[in-house]
């Protein structure tokens, strides 16, 4: 279960490291995300020369 605020592990090779979860989407008072949903994450840590930089925002999906 992953709800606004919680900091998550990427599992691809964008260069981020740490995510903090800032909406779930699917409806007007979603509070939870399981595996398969989608949600608005912001990069809170990021590897040089990578392809994404701290503070972007993205749309990431959920896997594990």
């Amino acid at each position: 279960m992953i709800q606004m605020q919680s900091l998550l592990d990427v599992a691809d090779n964008s260069g981020a490291r740490k995510l903090m979860c800032i909406k779930v989407l699917g409806g007007s008072h979603r509070r939870y995300a399981g595996v398969g949903d989608v949600i608005k994450v912001s990069i809170k840590e990021a590897i040089p020369r990578g392809k994404v930089k701290k503070g972007d925002v993205y749309s990431a999906v959920v896997v594990r």
